[in-house]
């Protein structure tokens, strides 16, 4: 396991990417719009890592609640798995509250689930995997 992304909530990419560029001399090399997740974003990459900018679609999502209550920030740490089923299965017999029990289509087609943060000292936490870790079956 290791961290994949830092995700940051912004009201706007465009913005948070214009400051990015002068702080690390990076742009965002992909944009995407997750319609059933009310959110817009944008990947800044750092060496094996990556940045993920969140701007909310609407004015309901939670990425716009996120803003609204905490203001721009970080938002999540996002953890790259092999098999993100097995890790939601051994988390929940850990006692952990999880968000999303079994895992969904998130951003650059990875398979996503969230662990709540009332159980991770207060950090949201993302589990991810490669799209081919499910359809393979892997």
């Amino acid at each position: 396991m290791k961290i994949d992304h830092l995700g940051i909530a912004t009201f706007s990419i465009s913005e948070s990417e214009k400051m990015y560029q002068r702080l690390l001399g990076h742009t965002c090399y992909h944009y995407e719009e997750i319609p059933d997740q009310g959110v817009k974003v944008g990947f800044i990459q750092l060496g094996d890592q990556k940045l993920e900018l969140l701007e909310p679609l609407e004015d309901s999502g939670p990425i716009y609640k996120f803003l609204e209550k905490r203001g721009q920030g970080v938002h999540h740490v996002a953890y790259k798995v092999d098999n993100i089923q097995e890790e939601l299965d051994r988390l929940e017999r850990d006692g952990f509250r999880l968000i999303d029990k079994t895992p969904r289509k998130g951003a650059l087609g990875k398979w996503v689930a969230f662990v709540h943060p009332k159980s991770t000292d207060g950090v949201l936490t993302e589990l991810c995997a490669d799209p081919k870790m499910i359809e393979d079956g892997d």
